[in-house]
């Protein structure tokens, strides 16, 4: 059959380069990754042929092969699993731009050193990629479960690689490397070697529920150093029957203390295709009536697609120890689809279908079980691990704050292992926030106060330099600082913490103080509503397509004016998320704040005063449209006339000079 040959992308054979010299500090891993795909190749064949009675593939002997050849210096991971296609060769492997190369290659050239450019890799799913790091040129030969004819993909990781159509391919995925020279200095070892592939083997994927063979004598136990002379002997004689490296033993079926931490890590990496360790393990075992076990991840960092639509979960459904399915959405809210893990069923159906599982009380008894041991294992983080709750909470708080939307019957527990930035404890030197919980909120509430206030803002330097925050500021009183978008959402649909309300300091009336403090106040509030009555009612009237009203404020005390919202109107922020999603909500007029002690706001009261009755003051007039733009401004909001308003402030300028 012909053989067409195909120019790699400017991205793809960007990335094949920096492979091929190595940014991987770890060259080892390419083995793990090549036996991982492998691995999910077969779960994917058994599956298959368990739904598909009719599929013509043999399901008798499922395992992964290695074969090393010393003397060509070929390393050959073979898997009888489901295959692909010539289409989805082309598609999967010829095309690195499928992985998302362009953003990858951004993101590796932003990388700080090499433990973050490794870090990337998983990420990107690019794994496949990390046997240009140890061969010189890399041969896939493939062909689907059920189809006649197999597909060879061929490259030096240089500008092409070729594909054609070969008759005689078995079922499944061979990929053979045509290994570099050995370089121990630069951390290339002798791949062919069987006691290299043993000790990869047992360290990356002991734990693969499919057996890994290779077809070597057993080498005798000696030192390291005596390995290769011991190979030469073996060379010698006939293959003995092909060896199984590893124990195929399912790491959450065993008790803890029969599996070691790195073995926990592994089988992270392997479903994750992340190349950190987790920040933190979770295991759980259900009995009675309905038995599972499930053994969770929380990631250390978070991936660059969290928030993209598609994004796929990572946990895996087995029953029985037959895998049945990836990213099975009904085990875990959307709130924690960072978790990653393994959930293995006693009493599921082998043919259950995400539809089914939807619907499925069992399914739905679990998603609950698991969403509660998540959460309860982060409020251990809280007070056992300070410093990996608050890598938790920076990675991924805000995407766990989306559970308070969602996730009523967790709402305190979610609410309990959230934290935020606070007006109480100032950002680092580094500038990262130092964010304190709720409950330690409420504990340093003053006497009297009955709420919780925040203050929602794209920052906290804009939150911060308020007008709204002043009164909060004079008094000492604690606000929390919400810059996320979710927060504009959650604050009104989330009545309360601990009996105690949350209220945004933006909104309707503010009334601080002791009650002393509350009645001297209300006093003088009475002259200076009967002194600012004409004023406020004028202004009332003039800015009347604009605002709902004009009052006096409690909440400054340094600047003129402020606009605030009553009670139960949506934040103009939120608003505006809406409108961006196609559904824009009715207009909805706000209020206008004066600060009575301001010299401006009292000026413009005498100015009012003074003119004669019944006169129209255009000077007036702009004045008090000024005093609203810049309240509008101040807030971080838009004004509908830009020019017009710099015109009126020129003009007044002028008249000062």
């Amino acid at each position: 059959m012909p053989t067409e040959t195909f120019e790699f992308q400017v991205e793809a054979r960007q990335l094949l380069q920096m492979m091929i010299h190595s940014i991987y500090s770890n060259k080892d891993v390419f083995l793990r990754e090549l036996v991982s795909n492998s691995s999910d190749a077969l779960d994917k064949l058994r599956l298959e042929a368990l739904r598909d009675g009719a599929l013509d593939a043999d399901v008798s002997d499922l395992h992964i092969e290695i074969e090393a050849d010393k003397q060509d210096r070929t390393l050959t991971v073979r898997d009888n699993g489901i295959g692909m296609s010539h289409d989805e060769v082309v598609q999967l492997i010829g095309t690195i731009a499928n992985s998302g190369t362009a953003k990858f290659l951004k993101e590796l050239k932003e990388a700080e050193n090499a433990a973050t450019a490794e870090g990337l890799i998983g990420q990107f799913g690019v794994g496949f990629y990390s046997s240009f790091m140890v061969a010189d040129e890399v041969t896939l030969v493939t062909r689907r479960a059920g189809e006649g004819q197999g597909t060879r993909w061929s490259s030096t990781g240089e500008g092409t690689y070729t594909v054609e159509t070969v008759e005689d391919a078995p079922q499944g995925t061979s990929v053979t490397l045509r290994l570099k020279p050995e370089d121990t200095e630069d951390k290339l070892y002798d791949y062919t070697s069987p006691w290299k592939i043993r000790e990869l083997v047992k360290r990356y994927s002991d734990f693969i529920t499919w057996p890994i063979r290779m077809a070597v004598e057993p080498v005798a136990p000696a030192a390291a150093a005596d390995a290769d002379r011991d190979e030469a002997t073996d060379e010698a004689q006939a293959p003995s029957e092909p060896e199984t490296l590893n124990s195929m033993k399912a790491l959450w079926a065993r008790s803890r203390d029969e599996v070691t931490d790195d073995e926990y890590h592994e089988l992270y990496k392997h479903i994750s295709h992340d190349w950190n360790d987790p920040l933190e393990v979770i295991r759980l075992q259900a009995e009675g009536t309905f038995e599972y076990q499930a053994l969770l991840f929380i990631p250390a960092h978070a991936p660059q697609d969290l928030f993209m639509q598609g994004y796929q979960r990572g946990i895996q459904l087995y029953v029985k120890r037959v895998f049945i399915m990836d990213d099975c959405e009904a085990l875990m809210p959307p709130y924690l689809r960072f978790v990653k893990g393994v959930v293995d069923a006693q009493d599921l159906s082998l043919n259950v279908s995400r539809e089914i599982l939807q619907q499925d009380r069992q399914i739905q008894l679990m998603h609950r079980r698991l969403a509660k041991k998540v959460l309860s294992t982060v409020k251990d983080l809280m007070s056992a691990h300070p410093e990996r709750y608050a890598t938790f909470w920076q990675e991924f708080g805000r995407v766990v704050k989306e559970g308070l939307l969602s996730d009523f019957d967790n709402r305190d527990a979610i609410l309990g292992v959230s934290s935020f930035a606070t007006t109480h404890v100032a950002a680092g030197e580094d500038g990262k926030e130092q964010p304190t919980t709720l409950a330690q909120y409420v504990e340093r509430m003053k006497e009297g106060q009955e709420h919780i206030f925040y203050l929602t803002g794209e920052s906290r330097q804009a939150i911060e330099n308020s007008p709204h925050m002043e009164a909060f500021r004079a008094k000492g009183i604690e606000v929390l600082l919400l810059t996320d978008p979710v927060d504009e959402v959650w604050v009104d649909a989330v009545p309360a913490f601990d009996g105690k309300q949350f209220r945004s300091v933006a909104k309707g009336e503010v009334d601080l103080g002791t009650e002393e403090e509350k009645k001297e106040a209300e006093t003088e509030r009475g002259k200076q509503q009967e002194e600012y009555a004409g004023l406020l009612s004028w202004m009332s009237q003039q800015l009347g397509d604009t605002v709902k009203e004009v009052r006096l404020s409690s909440r400054l005390t340094v600047s003129p004016a402020c606009i605030v919202s009553d009670a139960g109107d949506v934040t103009p922020a939120l608003a505006n998320m809406y409108r961006a999603m196609g559904q824009p909500l009715p207009e909805t007029k706000r209020i206008l704040e004066l600060n009575p002690t301001h010299a401006l706001v009292s000026g413009l009261n005498r100015a009012h005063t003074g003119r004669a009755e019944g006169a129209e003051d255009a000077a007036l007039a702009e004045a008090a449209e000024l005093v609203y733009g810049m309240a509008l401004l101040a807030e971080g909001g838009e004004l509908s006339d830009p020019s017009r308003f710099v015109k009126l402030m020129a003009d007044r300028l002028e008249r000062t000079l």
